[in-house]
């Protein structure tokens, strides 16, 4: 079928602008917001994303060798999509527009690649940047494979989901996929010092104490516009009053969230840490609650959060509540999809479950025992009933010899010897009295004594 005709329009001239309202477009005025005007205006300005920036890479060669490329940009929110395509619009020779999937439908997504079309025809490339491409219809998205596929194009797409999930297949497979990760402190840092001295930014009308300064890291969560945002609001705090210098206080004030103490990195971050799980462990709901809200408003890795979860889903839980584990797993998934700040929701409604689930740590002292024979040299060779069987000359030697099959058992098990001599009937896991592990045990001690039957 022909795309002819489709997307024709009135001829228009060819412009390097960002069109359509988006992000890019119409920022360059003085009263821009902080975040905005600190902007990079070269790579050697963009901080974070070194692994998407070495010699050779492939935005490298789209930024600096007009290279056509269609990408797809999947990161967290500020930290640096629309920067690297601000970067493209500074630095190619080509045609550069934007739409914006929040305002622009079907007929704008045709009506830009037309004129890409027009374009290239005269010899000028285009390249189009879609900012929350998530946010396209499937009609939307559909639009743009013709451009795509075309190359009348190089599509730069940018997206805050999982594009697995929210991105059409067609385009998906078209598309160099480039993660982005959160910005370190130390990333956020740097461009709040270079946001107070540079004179795009504040220039030295203030300065920050060392409390205020971590504060404001800590809240960024990974998130440069957003740290420069909140630099932003504390400035103007500070200033009205007649000050320069910018404490704790004001950047609390200013930003609505009070200073909580916590270093990612020092004692407040391993002591929340350690009372956070203590907490579930003894089944306070409330206190877990509690320290959760304290390292969510401290800015902490969600990621982290979610990791010491299944870890206590079996450390502490175990068989008592086999489902612990299967919610704190999907936990981890769920705040891997959709970050901060929803995250919490998944996050509190594991820490509920874990907290208020039966208690076991049968699990944990069961593989602790069983390393601590083996460790001990307790690691006799295989029974000869369970060895391999399956290659030439195995029978000779006695592999499988007199093996039962459990299945042929109505009871589903058969007497035998699994373990090595050394360790046979050496009991390691020794389920507790709580919740299911109570019903597990009976069922235990039953199947122990039908396998030592012999």
């Amino acid at each position: 079928m022909s795309d002819d005709g489709l997307f024709d329009l009135p001829a228009a001239a060819p412009t390097t602008a960002a069109q359509g309202g988006g992000s890019l477009a119409g920022n360059a005025h003085a009263s821009a917001p902080l975040a905005v005007r600190m902007r990079p205006a070269t790579l050697e300005e963009l901080v974070g994303q070194e692994h998407l920036l070495a010699a050779g890479s492939p935005l490298r060669q789209m930024i600096d060798d007009d290279q056509p490329l269609t990408v797809l940009l999947w990161g967290p929110p500020g930290t640096g999509k629309t920067t690297i395509a601000s970067l493209i619009s500074r630095h190619t020779n080509r045609r550069f527009q934007e739409v914006s999937a929040v305002s622009a439908g079907v007929k704008e997504v045709r009506d830009v690649i037309a004129g890409a079309r027009r374009a290239l025809q005269n010899g000028v490339e285009t390249v189009l940047f879609v900012d929350e491409v998530h946010r396209f219809s499937k009609a939307q998205q559909d639009a743009l494979l013709p451009g795509v596929e075309n190359r009348w194009v190089s599509l730069v797409a940018a997206t805050t989901e999982n594009p697995h999930f929210s991105v059409i297949s067609p385009l998906l497979s078209r598309s160099l996929l480039l993660t982005l990760q959160s910005l370190t402190d130390d990333d956020v840092a740097t461009m709040l010092d270079r946001a107070l001295t540079d004179e795009r930014g504040l220039a030295g009308a203030v300065t920050l104490t060392d409390e205020a300064r971590a504060h404001l890291v800590r809240l960024a969560g990974g998130d440069g516009r957003r740290v420069l945002t909140y630099l932003e609001a504390a400035a103007g705090a500070t200033t009205s009053q007649g000050r320069t210098e910018v404490t704790v206080e004001d950047a609390a004030l200013a930003v609505d969230r009070a200073a909580v103490r916590y270093d990612r990195q020092g004692d407040q971050h391993y002591d929340v840490t350690s009372a956070f799980i203590k907490s579930i462990r003894g089944s306070d709901v409330d206190a877990a609650l509690h320290y959760l809200a304290r390292m969510v408003e401290a800015g902490e890795d969600p990621r982290f959060i979610a990791r010491r979860l299944m870890i206590h889903a079996s450390e502490d839980v175990g068989m008592a509540d086999p489902t612990a584990l299967v919610t704190a797993t999907a936990t981890a998934q769920a705040v891997a999809l959709i970050g901060f700040p929803e995250a919490r929701i998944p996050l509190a409604q594991a820490v509920i479950h874990l907290a208020t689930a039966p208690k076991s740590n049968a699990v944990v002292r069961a593989i602790g025992a069983a390393e601590v024979d083996v460790r001990a040299g307790k690691i006799g060779p295989v029974p000869p009933a369970l060895r391999d069987a399956h290659y030439a000359g195995a029978k000779k030697l006695g592999h499988g010899h007199d093996y039962r099959y459990a299945h042929d058992d109505a009871r589903g098990v058969v007497p035998q010897q699994y373990a090595p001599d050394d360790v046979d009937g050496t009991d390691y896991y020794e389920p507790g009295p709580h919740g299911a592990e109570g019903a597990l045990g009976e069922r235990l001690a039953r199947i122990r004594a039908i396998l030592r039957d012999r």
